[in-house]
């Protein structure tokens, strides 16, 4: 199976399952992460910039260590050879100061400008690439946020909230480090590597390789590593999702856990994903606690080699004691980049994780998307009808819906009433495309729903939810969701939804502050909040999902007087209302019953309650007699 394949699943319509749902036990190092690369492609002058001035930037570091040699060959033997550094030292442009002549004033001022210019440019290269990194992860996060909202709503009900979240926080934050940090660290020991062998096999290409040659046993001790501890990076990762999950469930839900006094239970809980997380860090910590104190054992063969094959080497006259004094110099300049291997293997290790819970969100395809050559709804919506309607959920068994069948027209309030799990939110969830049917189909305007845009359609269609959802921000925010909006039209849109007077008494009026999911406000207070948003838009189709469940009474009927009132409140709009309570759909035009996603019967309210039937049974029920 390859990287970006999707699992199919049997008789499972619209669930889409992505790569981190599938077990990989090939544990590649760099796989995944190295499709971070197309984001860099973008910022190449930038990234470029970034390795040119950390390559001059190590070779100002190691320069300091030859002129120390050289220092000392001069000083025991005034020995200078010829050379760049030897040239500048002994220049004419360079002064005598006092006791030191212009040779020894020479070497401490090179050594100066190195140190000088090594700050400068290790600084343009860390702000090069840590800049890079900020906008390659703003990228990654954006692609991965879009490919989220594009999912359709199947995708959802199967994947906690939670662990969503820590994807693109914590996942996109740790790719982040990996081009800042880790790329930075990966740049400078590939530099210093290549910079300091070269200077050396320039001095004494004898003790280059005894140098070197033992670091070739690093190679066997990264494979064994890579391909130990990606397992468990990852597992790692989903536990830290795990715990994110958890976490969100119990604060968006501490009313209901300190109700049902379930704090030591929730604790538990999180006690138990918090310690699955401590034992997989421990596991992987054990084997990168194993690859580490390896490279010190090789560090210590090389450096113990070179010092043992140094004397023979000066003896021999290949180099001289201040050559041998600039090997044993840089060779402890290279002790940081092998210690840092270590860490930037773990590093990369880490990022390889996040890396395939990050591009599996990319790589998501929705089921409900729009077609090639999907048409634009540009004029209003005069009719909606359903044509023998057939759904099941990917979850369900069963159908929800069985041949479904109706119209509404411009100026039509459309009700739908039935028992919980009778398919009647179903019927508006299919109309703003949040699904699509196995069968049948839906007609806008005479013409298949497919076929148009889901951007276009939805934006002719005001929608209110059975639990209506405020955004954290003030009342104004959340009204004008998404648009702009006047005053005037906000406070039109209050009035229709019988908000205006509740809200012109808070203290900041609309700009008052509603706290997470609105919690500063009743359900009463939500739900006309909510229906205030759908109006503002203006939609020909306004779509009410037991919109009035949490009004009383009489709130209710100024609702509906004037929604309803003058010809559907000014507009011909097209209504359709789910509802529990039939005195909320009672007015309607006409009223559809469903019992087990199918149709049993439909008309007026009169008409219902003469056939005595489900309608005038619920009717009953909900008011004590039968009303005509």
């Amino acid at each position: 199976m390859s990287d970006n394949e999707v699992t199919p699943m049997s008789n499972e319509i619209g669930l889409s399952k992505d790569s981190s749902d599938v077990v990989d036990d090939k544990q590649i190092i760099g796989r995944k992460i190295w499709r971070i690369v197309p984001y860099l492609k973008k910022y190449w002058r930038r990234a470029l910039g970034g390795v040119v001035t950390n390559g001059i930037a190590r070779a100002f570091d190691l320069i300091p260590f030859v002129a120390i040699g050289m220092a000392a060959d001069y000083y025991r033997d005034e020995l200078i050879p010829d050379s760049i550094i030897g040239d500048f030292v002994t220049s004419d442009i360079l002064p005598s100061l006092g006791p030191m002549n212009s040779v020894e004033f020479g070497f401490g001022f090179l050594i100066l400008m190195c140190f000088t210019c090594l700050a400068i440019f290790q600084g343009l290269s860390n702000q090069l690439w840590q800049s890079t990194a900020y906008m390659a992860q703003h990228d990654i996060r954006m692609d991965a946020t879009d490919s989220l909202m594009a999912m359709e709503a199947s995708y959802f009900e199967t994947r906690q909230t939670g662990n969503l979240m820590s994807v693109l926080s914590a996942d996109v934050a740790q790719l982040e480090d990996i081009i800042s940090d880790a790329s930075t660290s990966m740049i400078r020991l590939v530099m210093t590597f290549a910079t300091a062998f070269g200077i050396m096999f320039w001095m004494s290409p004898t003790l280059a390789v005894i140098l070197f040659a033992p670091l070739a046993l690093i190679v066997p001790m990264v494979v064994w590593f890579s391909t130990r501890v990606q397992r468990k990076y990852r597992k790692t990762r989903e536990s830290t999702g795990g715990i994110v999950a958890i976490l969100e469930n119990v604060l968006s839900g501490i009313t209901v856990v300190q109700a049902y006094n379930a704090t030591s239970f929730e604790s538990s809980r999180i006690g138990r994903q918090s310690g699955d997380y401590r034992d997989q860090s421990i596991s992987a910590a054990f084997v990168r606690n194993r690859f580490i104190p390896g490279i010190y054992v090789v560090a210590g063969i090389s450096f113990g080699l070179l010092v043992s094959a140094g004397g023979w080497v000066m003896a021999s006259g290949e180099i001289t004691v201040g050559q041998f004094v600039t090997f044993l110099l840089i060779s402890t300049r290279m002790t940081m980049p092998m210690f840092i291997l270590g860490m930037l293997l773990n590093q990369l290790q880490k990022g390889e994780a996040s890396s395939k819970r990050v591009f599996a969100i990319i790589d998501l395809e929705p089921s409900i998307y729009d077609k090639e050559g999907a048409i634009e709804l540009d004029g209003p919506i005069t009719s909606i009808s359903f044509e023998d309607v057939s759904f099941s959920y990917p979850s369900s068994e069963g159908n929800v819906l069985n041949g479904i069948s109706f119209t509404a027209s411009s100026g039509d309030s459309l009700g739908v009433m039935g028992h919980t799990g009778a398919g009647k939110s179903t019927i508006l969830k299919l109309v703003e495309r949040f699904y699509e049917p196995q069968s049948g189909q839906i007609l806008i305007n005479d013409i298949n729903i497919n076929e148009y845009s889901i951007k276009s359609v939805r934006n002719r269609i005001g929608f209110v939810s059975q639990e209506p959802f405020l955004f954290f921000g003030t009342l104004r925010e959340n009204i004008a969701y998404a648009r702009d909006a006047t005053d005037d039209e906000i406070r039109s849109a209050l009035e229709t939804a019988g908000a205006l007077e509740f809200t012109s008494k808070l203290p900041q009026g609309i700009d008052t502050m509603v706290g997470d999911r609105g919690v500063m406000l009743s359900g009463g207070q939500r739900a006309r909040i909510s229906l205030a948003r759908a109006l503002l838009n203006n939609p020909d189709l306004l779509i009410l999902d037991e919109a009035s469940a949490a009004l009383d009474a009489e709130t209710e009927k100024r609702i509906q007087q004037s929604l309803f009132g003058e010809s559907n409140g000014g507009k011909k709009r097209i209504t359709i209302a789910v509802a529990h309570r039939l005195a909320t759909i009672r007015n309607s035009d006409e009223i559809i019953a469903l019992v087990d996603g199918v149709i049993v019967e439909r008309g007026i309210h009169n008409q219902l309650i003469e056939n005595n039937n489900v309608y005038a049974s619920q009717w009953s029920i909900q008011t004590g007699e039968i009303d005509s």
